[in-house]
């Protein structure tokens, strides 16, 4: 009888267990915007870490190599999947306001914005927020410890990257702010230059700081000989930053706003990021027109129309949900949505100034992606900053830690522009230890047992190249199209659709001007989408990363039972 019992327990076990195992991915796979980060996160896996170590080994990387866009002087999001029960987060790392910090202190004596203060400098720099992610995702979801997941950037901190072509570019738009301060001339510039391609960058003092972070935990770098170091440093050089501000600095964990469209998951990032909040306020309008299976003719034209309104509200409503009350119930109603729709009209399109009082937010644009998937279907996005490309240009010195220029992603004065000439609102005024609006924009889509994971940098064009990309997923594109395909925005004011110049004189273009909007090429490609499609039912994983940058998008096989990689 005990026999038989066995028997039909394992005749009802082995099926189920046969259908957990085609659930998981046929591979682990990461896309990330440098070729040595993506192996950096590789390594961790074939280590025995998750999508999570490898994450923070990823960022870490990237933190190095890649420094005009992220760092350990940034913060960000990190948009979190654990596939054993399904548990969903976004890690909130986003940098905050000094305790010292006022609503007018960017301000001259006539009430002017002085936007150097704002941009250049540590009296620009906001509380970073990126070490503290590294120490929770570690503790609360990590397999390994921050010594295994920062190893791989400690070398590469300690033995160099070459020189690229795309370090070059973004190094031009920041020399004058490296310039300015003498250590991060050393290690940024060569001689005082952009240094030439292939030459060897080596960052001792910041695999000083991992090794200690790795070590020591939060303590490592929030308390301590680092945190002096950086508070003496900023101090030093017109800041406001104290020991306290460190100290107390927490990452927040939040529920992802998350909208259904035509079947599918939209997973994204809740405030103080706006993505996911103007992508649901977007679906649902296009929800409007049939049911939201939209003629490709005319989806160009409802895009921009639905964007135009979503921005609006983006403005006037959005900031840090710690320090300000958000209609979010409303905003994401969809009968608000068919009340906002319902003054689109097919043929043609709606002035902005029809909609009501002139509002933009500020943002800015230089940024880092990456996407995650482990062989156990855990998966991570994460969108990273430091603002402008290279932040404030300010190194502390002894620690090689580059600071964020985020206040400037603050209303400064609301009505004034700030250095991409976007006005700001009141709901993003600054105030002590309160977090900029930002429109990073990690996301996961889930359809017809297919899955999603995808973002990018690019300032407030990162929600509509989101928009665009789960467009290009939902329409059954490969995942190579969603990262490459051509990119258009609109973002309320300036009242023009900001194209890629080679949008301009294409059929998608006609669509447009035949409806009358403006067309405005921006004179460069934008955006560095990084992203991954798994098709749970046949277990196939395939990951791309955009043609634009010099990322690197790559999947390693899951091992056979019992090992790992």
């Amino acid at each position: 009888m005990r026999y038989r019992l066995a028997s039909l327990l394992l005749a009802l076990t082995l099926p189920l267990l046969a259908w957990a195992e085609t659930l998981r991915p046929s591979a682990a796979a990461i896309a990330s915007a440098h070729p040595a980060a993506t192996h950096a996160g590789l390594t961790v896996l074939e280590a025995g870490g998750n999508a999570f170590d490898a994450a923070i080994a990823v960022a870490a990387a990237l933190a190095v190599v890649e420094p005009a866009g992220s760092g350990m002087g940034g913060g960000g999001f990190w948009l979190l999947h654990r596939d054993t029960d399904g548990h969903q987060t976004m890690l909130d790392a986003r940098e905050t306001a000094p305790g010292r910090a006022r609503h007018d202190m960017y301000l001259d004596a006539q009430g002017e914005v002085v936007r150097d203060r704002a941009i250049n400098g540590p009296l620009a720099a906001a509380i970073p927020g990126q070490a503290a992610a590294f120490v929770h995702l570690a503790d609360h979801y990590g397999a390994v410890p921050l010594s295994v997941s920062l190893a791989p950037a400690i070398t590469l901190a300690e033995e160099g990257f070459p020189v690229s072509p795309r370090y070059r570019m973004l190094a031009g738009f920041r020399e004058s702010a490296l310039q300015r301060y003498p250590e991060s001339a050393r290690i940024f510039l060569h001689d005082s230059t952009i240094p030439p391609e292939g030459h060897v960058i080596r960052q001792p003092e910041l695999a000083k700081v991992l090794r200690t972070l790795a070590d020591e935990g939060f303590a490592g770098f929030y308390e301590g000989d680092i945190a002096r170091l950086m508070v003496e440093a900023v101090q030093r050089h017109g800041g406001i930053w104290s020991l306290a501000d460190l100290r107390d600095y927490r990452v927040v964990e939040r529920a992802p706003i998350v909208t259904e469209f035509r079947g599918a998951r939209i997973i994204s990032a809740p405030p103080p990021s706006s993505g996911g909040v103007v992508l649901a306020q977007v679906f649902n309008m296009l929800a409007r027109f049939n049911e939201g299976d939209i003629d490709p003719a005319l989806l160009p034209h409802l895009n921009v129309e639905a964007m135009r309104r979503a921005y609006h509200d983006r403005a006037v409503y959005l900031g840090d949900p710690d320090h300000i009350d958000i209609p979010l119930e409303t905003l994401l109603d969809p009968a608000y949505a068919r009340s906002r729709a319902a003054s689109i009209r097919l043929d043609r399109a709606t002035p902005s100034s029809d909609l009501g009082t002139p509002m933009a937010q500020p943002e800015g644009t230089h940024t880092t992606h990456f996407s995650v998937l482990d062989q156990d279907g855990n998966r991570v996005a994460a969108t990273l900053s430091i603002n402008l490309p290279f932040g404030s240009g300010f190194t502390v010195p002894g620690t090689g830690i580059l600071l964020n220029n985020e206040m400037d992603d603050f209303s400064a004065k609301p009505g004034e522009p700030n250095a991409y000439g976007l006005v700001g609102s009141e709901a993003n005024a600054i105030a002590p230890g309160k977090r900029p609006l930002s429109s990073m924009t990690p996301t996961f889509v889930e359809w017809d047992d297919q899955v999603a994971i995808l973002g990018t940098p690019g300032g407030s064009r990162i929600i509509t190249m989101v928009l665009l990309g789960i467009q290009q997923a939902l329409a059954g594109e490969p995942v190579d199209a969603w990262v490459s395909a051509p990119r258009y925005h609109h973002q309320y004011l300036p009242d023009v659709v900001q194209v890629e110049p080679d949008v301009m004189g294409t059929p998608l273009a006609k669509k447009l001007e035949v409806r009358g909007h403006t067309l405005e090429s921006v004179g460069r490609t934008y955006g560095d989408m990084h992203a991954i499609h798994w098709q749970r039912g046949s277990e196939g994983v395939s990951a791309a990363s955009d043609p634009r940058g010099e990322g690197q998008a790559k999947s390693a096989p899951r091992p056979e039972a019992g090992t790992r990689y």
